[in-house]
Parts: C-alpha cells; structure tokens; sequence
C-alpha cells in the first residue's frame, strides 16, 4: 500500500510538471513553450489552399519574410523566430486539427495573424485553455475584441462593423438618393459589416449572403439587379469580390461596387478576372496600410526591400504589405515584452498598446479594447491602380460618428526593425 501511494504521488509530481510546462504562460522565458536562448517559434493556419488562397496565401510568406530579415540582423534580445504556418484550406474543421497540432505537439510560443472568421472563431476557446497568446487575427471580427472572455486574443484588421461605418459614409454622402444594395459572407464578416451599414445607411434595399463552399453568385446579383440597386457594398474575400463583378457584368447590371478592404486588393483581382480586369474601373475600397504602388512611401521601400532578399522577390502587392505589416507589430510585441519572454509578459505588453507602424491610423491595444486598427481611408481604382481619396477616418463599433483622422503618419527606422520602448 505504502508503496502504491509513493508512485502514485510520483506520478502526480511528474503530470504537474509536465502541464506546467505545456501551459505555462507566467515564470520565465525558460521554462516557457516555444522559447529557447536563442529561439522562438510561433505558428498560424493560414489558407495556403482552397476558396481564400488567392491572395491570401500570400501573407504567411511575407510575414516569414520579415521575421527571416529581422533574424538576419541578430533578432530579438538574439532570438531568431522560427514561423510554422500550416494549410487549413479555409475550412473550420481543418483549422481546429492543425491549430491543436501547433500548440500540442510543435508547442509554439504563440499563435500569430490566423486567417479567417469562420476558422478562426472555432480555436478562441481552445487557445485561451491552453493559454496561448492568440495575436493580430486576421479578421475584422468583433469576436476578437472581448478582453474578458478572451484575454489573450487581440484583432489586427479594423473591425468589419467599423469598415462598414466607414464605406457607408462615403456612399451616403457620394451617391445620395441611390439605392444600396449588400452583399456579404454568411458568418460574423458579413453580419458585423451590414451592422455598420445600417448604423449609417439605415436599412439596405436588398441583402443577400453566400457561403464560401459555393461559388455561385448568380440568383444573388439577379436580385440586385431585379431591385434596380446603384450601388452594391461587398463584405466578400477577393474570389468573390472577382465572382460578383464578373457575374454583374454577363447580365447587364452595372451598379458602383464597394467592397471591404480584405475583398479588395487590385492585383489579386486582376489575375482572378483575367480578361474582364477591366470591369474594376472605378472600384471603391478602402485601406488603412500604404498602397503597394506607393513608391515614395517608406514602408512600401522597405517592404520591397525585404521582398527582394528574403521572400524570392514575390509580385508585390498589399497581401504582401500586409504580412510584413504583421510582422513588424509582432517584433514591436516582441521588444515590448522583454528579454525574459513568457506568455503573460507578451500579452501584458500588447495590452500596454504605444505600438506604432505604417496604418493611417491608430492601433487601438489596451487592456479594455482588444481590436486593432481603429478605421481606413476610401480608395478607388481608376486605370488600374488603386489610390487615397481625401482623409482616413476612425470611428466605434457602435453608435459613435465618423470622424476624420488628421495624426501624422509613423515612419521606419532607419534599419526597419524597432527597438524597445
């Protein structure tokens, strides 16, 4: 008996320590999964595959890109960051496998900029079980935004309810009196961007959904152009942003498309449309990161700079600014968090907030507002090429104004990497 009860308290001892070690997100950096002396590794599901890759699957490679040129000049208190990012196809079941597979088995320090609503929504619990730093999804969803139900998950993208505030104003004040029409995905990216503009608008003449297993937006743009709208607002990821417009265009409706900054990127657009690019004259968008054609602007040098050396000098465009983006308020964390890196001191700084970085516009971090940038500018597409139109403006999730932003906007170091505040 004696000697059943000193293995079994042996056992006990052994299972504590190892949790302790799976979980632990206090302590130091030591004993902390994920980080060595001379190493971190992070991880993300990303849609490298299936209805969002076109685009999209561009962003983990930059993001690498990034990290690869910040390890190339010494890294983060000398700690060169290992980034494993692994196809989930934008498939909510397949996010869940290879989230847990990350955490579980690779043990990463912390998940960075997981792609998508859908997919994304099903691992918050998970991630917060397990406490692990969920950092800059890459959403606009709200979900993001509950510092109380899930502290260790902060949003990257301004919210979809605020874009939808935002692109709302501008049609309201640029086609007054035309009836608007929406479009949006059928989870939490259309639901919080009509939100916005409705907050605006009042009630759109028509809404219509799709889902992303169905690439058919036929009877959707019938109904729109039955009920004679001018203009449609798209909560849509590129591939049916380019479905919407090309499908538009075989029945003759040609209404003033307005579509989220994450459906919107020209390049991605116009490989997906091919021949009929052409029908992006004049598309409405906005955006809150410098535009990829802005060669005088000194995030875009830089970006392109790292894209030359270290992601195979891939076609640039704003998927690729975005993940470089990405990784420059990652490294910023990073710093911001300490030599001893653990879980808790990285959360606690993004908390902190004072991040700044190319966005037009504020990062919003705080220990009671957990989203991201706090709003964009209008863009619109005019022989090609995407450009700013007038100021960017921020505003709330809720019932707050629209208002124009007139803050200067932050510059790089000298050498592109930060250093710590």
């Amino acid at each position: 008996m004696k000697r059943t009860a000193t293995v079994l308290a042996a056992l006990l001892l052994a299972a504590g320590c190892s949790n302790g070690n799976s979980n632990s997100s206090g302590g130091s950096s030591s004993n902390t999964p994920g980080v060595t002396d001379n190493s971190i590794l992070i991880g993300s599901h990303q849609p490298l595959t299936g209805p969002a890759a076109a685009g999209y699957s561009e962003i983990a490679p930059a993001t690498k890109a990034y990290f690869d040129y910040v390890n190339a000049n010494g890294g983060v208190y000398g700690r060169k960051i290992t980034y494993k990012y692994l196809d989930d196809g934008y498939n909510p079941a397949n996010t869940q496998q290879v989230v847990r597979q990350l955490v579980l088995q690779d043990k990463v320090f912390a998940i960075l900029n997981g792609l998508g609503t859908p997919t994304h929504t099903g691992v918050l619990d998970f991630l917060k079980t397990n406490r692990v730093p969920d950092l800059f999804v890459a959403s606009g969803s709200r979900t993001w935004n509950q510092p109380d139900k899930y502290p260790g998950t902060f949003g990257f993208n301004p919210d979809y309810t605020v874009e939808g505030k935002i692109l709302a104003t501008y049609v309201k004040q640029t086609y007054a009196g035309k009836k608007a029409c929406f479009l949006g995905q059928d989870d939490d990216f259309g639901r919080d961007s009509l939100a916005g503009v409705e907050k605006v608008l009042g009630p759109v003449a028509t809404k219509q959904t799709y889902v992303v297993t169905n690439p058919n937006v036929g009877p959707q743009m019938g109904a729109f152009k039955a009920a004679a709208c001018d203009v449609v607002i798209l909560a849509s990821i590129p591939g049916f942003t380019a479905l919407s417009i090309g499908t538009a265009a075989k029945i003759g409706f040609k209404p003033q498309f307005v579509v989220s900054n994450v459906g919107s990127d020209p390049s991605t657009l116009t490989k997906t449309l091919g021949a009929a690019a052409p029908l992006l004259e004049g598309l409405v968008a906005a955006g809150y990161l410098p535009l990829d054609t802005d060669e005088s602007n000194p995030w875009i040098q830089l970006y392109k700079k790292v894209n030359t050396q270290y992601n195979g000098n891939a076609a640039f465009d704003n998927n690729v600014v975005y993940g470089m983006s990405v990784g420059y308020l990652f490294v910023q964390a990073l710093q911001a968090a300490g030599k001893d890196l653990t879980r808790d001191k990285l959360t606690e700084a993004v908390q902190k907030g004072g991040f700044t970085g190319p966005g037009s516009v504020p990062l919003r971090f705080s220990a009671q507002d957990h989203s991201g940038y706090a709003g964009e500018q209008i863009t619109k597409l005019t022989g090609g090429k995407a450009s700013y139109l007038g100021t960017p403006f921020t505003t709330d999730d809720a019932d707050g104004a629209v208002t124009a932003f007139t803050g200067a906007a932050a510059v790089p170091p000298q050498n592109g990497i930060p250093t710590a505040q």
